[in-house]
C-alpha cells in the first residue's frame, strides 16, 4: 500500500515537473519591425543646452532686480515677434520662427533666476502656443518641415517654461494654466476649475513606467501618454469620461475615478468652433461622445496592443476619441504619428504593438483642429515626470544599441496560468492578473521593465541629490539624463 502510495506521488512529481518544463519553453519572438522612411527628430544640442545653465548659474548669483531690465526687454520682444504672427500668415522655414523660439528659450535661465516673472513667462507660453497652431492651420502637417517647427515651438516651449518652474519655489507656481477660451455650444460641468464640454478630450499623463515609456517612445518624444473622452449629460450635467484601459478595456469613469487613477499632468483640448463641421453642427462634439458612451453600454470593447488605429474593432486611448469623431466625418491627428527608430520599434514590439505609423497622445497637442484650454501640472508631479523621462530617454538609447527586453524566463509557467485564470476570467466580464490582449511572456517583460525603471530612477534621484547639494539648484533634464545613463552604465 505505502509503495503503490509512493509510486503514485512520483508520478505526480514527474507529471508536475513535465508540465512545468513545457510551460518553459518560450514564445516565439515577434518577427522584427519592418523600418519605415520616417525619421525620429533630435535636438542634437547638448552645447547649446550646457550654454543655457551656465548662463543660469550667472543669473542665479545675481540680484533678482539687476535682471529685471533684461527680462522685461525678453518679454518685450517675443510678444513684438507673436503680435508680427497675427498680421499675416508665415511659411513654417520663415526666419521669424526660428527667431522666436531663440528669444523664448534665451528668457529661460534668467527667469529661472528670477521666478517672480515666471506667471509672466508661463502666460507668454501659452500665447505662443496659440498664435503657432493658428498658424499652423494653414500648414501640410505630412511635410516633415512643419511637423518640426511646431513641434520645436510647442514641445520646446513648454519644456522651457518647465526647466525654470522647476527652479522656483513650489509656492511661486500656479497648478493651473489658462488656455484660450474656445466656444462650445455642447453641454458642461467643471473640472479642477475650468469649464469643460461634451466632447472635449483630455490629455493625460499616467505615473507608471510604461506610461513614460509611451510618452517618449515616439519619433517625437512628447509629455502624454493617455486620451479620453468627455461626456456631459444635457440633463443632469453629470460628466462621464470614456477612456480605455489595459486592465480592462474600453470603461466609464466618473470625473472622481478619472482623477483619483494617478496623472502627473493633465490638458484639456476642444475642437475649433470655426471647423466647416462645427458651424454646420455645433452639438457634434456632444453627439459624438453620446455614441461612444453608447457603444460601450452595449458591449465590451477590447483594448488594443497592436495600435491599429484603423480597425475599430479593438481600441487603444487615442483611438477612443478619434474613432467616436470619425463617425462623425471629423479625423483627428491631421500629423499621424510615426515610430521609426528600431530599437523603440523592438521593444514596443515585445509588448504586443504591431502598427508604427499610428495615433500617439502627446501628438494630438498638435493638431491645428484642436485649441488648447488648459494645463494642470505641479512642481512635484512635474519634477517626477521629468525624471521618469530621463531614465525612459537613456533606456531608449541603449535599445538603439541593441539592448533587449528580458524577462524572468523562470517565471514563464506560473504566468502562463495567471494568463489562463484571466482568460476565464475575461470570458464572464471580469479582469484577470493579466490584461485582455496581453501575453504572458509581455506581462513578464512589463514587470522587469518596471523594476529596471525603478532601480535607474532611484539612482537618477540620488545623482539628482547630490547635484542640487553641491550646486543649489536642481539639475536640469540634460544632467538627468546623463545621470541615467550613467546608472545604466554602471549597472551593465
Amino acid at each position: 500500500m505505502i509503495s503503490r502510495m509512493r509510486s503514485r506521488f512520483t508520478y505526480l512529481i514527474i507529471a508536475l515537473i513535465a508540465i512545468y518544463i513545457i510551460l518553459l519553453i518560450p514564445s516565439s519572438e515577434p518577427a522584427p519591425p519592418v523600418v519605415g522612411e520616417s525619421k525620429a527628430f533630435a535636438w542634437q544640442q547638448d552645447q547649446y543646452w550646457s550654454g543655457l545653465e551656465a548662463r543660469f548659474r550667472e543669473a542665479h548669483a545675481q540680484p533678482c532686480e539687476s535682471l529685471s531690465m533684461q527680462v522685461k526687454a525678453g518679454l518685450a520682444r517675443e510678444q513684438n515677434l507673436l503680435a508680427a504672427l497675427s498680421l499675416q500668415n508665415f511659411d513654417p522655414a520663415a526666419p521669424v520662427f526660428a527667431e522666436i523660439e531663440t528669444t523664448f528659450f534665451a528668457l529661460a535661465p534668467m527667469i529661472a533666476a528670477c521666478p517672480s516673472y515666471l506667471q509672466s513667462y508661463v502666460t507668454l507660453q501659452s500665447q505662443l502656443r496659440a498664435a503657432v497652431k493658428e498658424q499652423s492651420e494653414k500648414w501640410n502637417l505630412s511635410e516633415a518641415a512643419a511637423r518640426i517647427r511646431l513641434y520645436r515651438l510647442l514641445y520646446g516651449s513648454r519644456a522651457a517654461v518647465e526647466e525654470a518652474m522647476l527652479q522656483a519655489p513650489p509656492d511661486s507656481l500656479l497648478a493651473l494654466t489658462w488656455g484660450e477660451n474656445e466656444p462650445s455650444q455642447t453641454p458642461a460641468t467643471k473640472i479642477l476649475g475650468v469649464t469643460i464640454h461634451s466632447g472635449d478630450i483630455l490629455v493625460s499623463r499616467g505615473g507608471a513606467p510604461t506610461s513614460a515609456l509611451i510618452a517618449r517612445g515616439n519619433d517625437y518624444p512628447g509629455n502624454f501618454s493617455h486620451i479620453a473622452l468627455v461626456h456631459v449629460d444635457e440633463n443632469t450635467g453629470l460628466a462621464s469620461i470614456v477612456e480605455a484601459h489595459i486592465e480592462r478595456g474600453v470603461a466609464i469613469s466618473t470625473l472622481e475615478e478619472y482623477l483619483k487613477d494617478k496623472k502627473l499632468r493633465l490638458l484639456v483640448l476642444r475642437l475649433r468652433a470655426d471647423l466647416p463641421a462645427l458651424v454646420a453642427k455645433p452639438m457634434l462634439p456632444h453627439q459624438a461622445a453620446t455614441q461612444a458612451l453608447q457603444q460601450i453600454h452595449e458591449q465590451h470593447i477590447p483594448y488594443d496592443f497592436e495600435m491599429n488605429y484603423r480597425d475599430h474593432a479593438r481600441l487603444f486611448c487615442s483611438e477612443v476619441a478619434s474613432a467616436a469623431y470619425e463617425k462623425l466625418d471629423v479625423n483627428l491627428w491631421m500629423g499621424i504619428s510615426h515610430i521609426s527608430s528600431p530599437g523603440v520599434m523592438s521593444w514596443l514590439s515585445a509588448f504586443g504593438v504591431k502598427h508604427f505609423e499610428t495615433q500617439e497622445p502627446a501628438d494630438l497637442e498638435y493638431d491645428p483642429q484642436l485649441r488648447v484650454i488648459a494645463e494642470w501640472r505641479d512642481p512635484e508631479t512635474l519634477w517626477q515626470d521629468h525624471v521618469d523621462n530621463a531614465v525612459i530617454d537613456a533606456m531608449l538609447e541603449g535599445a538603439e544599441e541593441g539592448n533587449r527586453l528580458e524577462y524572468a524566463w523562470h517565471k514563464l509557467p506560473l504566468a502562463r496560468m495567471a494568463k489562463a485564470y484571466s482568460f476565464l476570467l475575461n470570458a464572464i466580464g471580469k479582469v484577470g492578473p493579466i490584461p485582455e490582449g496581453m501575453s504572458a511572456t509581455a506581462a513578464l517583460r512589463n514587470e522587469q521593465f518596471s523594476k529596471t525603471h525603478l532601480a535607474l530612477k532611484e539612482k537618477v534621484l540620488y545623482g539628482a541629490k547630490n547635484f542640487e547639494q553641491e550646486k543649489g539648484y536642481r539639475p536640469p533634464y540634460w544632467e538627468l539624463v546623463n545621470f541615467a545613463r550613467e546608472a545604466i552604465r554602471v549597472q551593465s
